[in-house]
């Protein structure tokens, strides 16, 4: 088969590779289409190169490991692949842990999938396991506003479609040339805001205090989400937490940040599904539950993937992909392809 791997650089090559053998607890899918993630550029980050870097899969069930049930050959999936581990969706075939893999309703297309195993779990992570707000099948029963900076991200739109299921309100998104989207997905009636952080931080701190007050007269938020993680962006979302408040970020944190006090901050990686980062109990049984989840919205409606781009050249795509990525052009979009645009397939 076909496969891209990413050495330094990032510099991407295309190879022949064996299909792989799905081992206890796995299942092989055909790629139809593949999705990306901002880390799939940052080559220094990783143990040992070169690496298959893509972990969005979208495709059809090629082979059932043993101890797998639930799956057969020819099923429509979509999987998050194990970061880091061999067999990633910048291939013909792909890898994943069978928890992380899910059926694709009829109603989504490859296209659609491909956009929401690693933001969607993610978004997941940190606001069930980390911040502990209420599950959409426990929803919430009273007002709990909710902070995140980052709202046209895929993690962070994610994160308002899951809050906005789980009833949490208002929320309070901080957006910038994708702020029509983000738009798109709040709910003004409950207090949902979408506040521009680009006139500067003093313009975005007053904006999101006036929201609160305006949507409950709440001065101060308890639990609040950062996508971006940079140091103004970590700076804003501590500003506004009260005391016992809790800061869920998916990068690390600037060296030397600190927390105000009687404040916390942890940080969420997408990893922790598939035992990662220190192996938190529960991690995988969370992964299979959301993915499980995300199906069940799919067909009901009330979740959706993410905006996307689908770039042309199939595999041969992968190095616009990571050059758009590593320059910042995506906004309130995810990359995708399709394996079979390929030349030569």
């Amino acid at each position: 088969m076909k496969e891209v791997v990413v050495h330094e650089g990032p510099r991407t090559e295309l190879i022949e590779s064996p299909v792989p053998t799905a081992q206890a607890g796995q299942v092989v899918i055909k790629v139809k289409v593949s999705g990306s993630n901002p880390k799939d550029w940052k080559t220094q980050w990783v143990a040992k190169l070169p690496i298959n870097m893509g972990d969005d899969i979208a495709g059809t069930i090629h082979e059932v490991g043993p101890d797998v049930t639930g799956f057969k050959a020819g099923d429509r999936v979509f999987a998050f692949h194990q970061i880091q581990a061999p067999h990633g969706s910048y291939a013909e075939y792909a890898v994943a842990w069978a928890y992380t893999t899910a059926h694709l309703p009829s109603n989504t297309s490859f296209e659609e999938a491909a956009t929401i195993p690693l933001a969607a779990l993610t978004a997941s992570l940190a606001l069930y396991r980390t911040l502990a707000l209420p599950q959409p099948w426990s929803p919430a029963e009273s007002p709990i506003p909710l902070l995140i900076y980052g709202g046209s991200s895929a993690v962070g739109a994610f994160a308002i479609k899951l809050a906005a299921q789980s009833n949490i309100h208002p929320i309070i998104a901080v957006a910038g040339a994708g702020s029509n989207y983000v738009l798109t997905l709040l709910d003004p009636s409950k207090g949902d805001a979408v506040i521009d952080y680009r006139p500067g931080r003093a313009a975005l701190e007053s904006g999101i205090r006036k929201a609160l007050v305006n949507a409950g007269g709440w001065k101060q938020v308890s639990h609040a989400l950062d996508v971006i993680v940079e140091k103004e962006s970590s700076a804003v979302c501590a500003s506004l937490l009260g005391p016992g408040g809790k800061l869920a970020h998916v990068l690390p944190l600037d060296e030397g940040f600190q927390m105000p006090k009687d404040t916390t901050a942890a940080l969420t990686m997408s990893g922790d599904v598939h035992g990662g980062h220190g192996e938190k109990p529960g991690g995988r049984d969370f992964g299979y539950v959301m993915m499980n989840a995300f199906t069940r919205g799919l067909e009901t409606g009330w979740f959706r993937g993410h905006p996307y781009e689908v770039v042309s050249g199939g595999l041969r795509a992968v190095p616009t992909i990571l050059d758009n990525l590593k320059s910042g052009k995506a906004s309130a979009v995810k990359y995708i392809f399709r394996v079979a645009d390929t030349e030569g397939l």
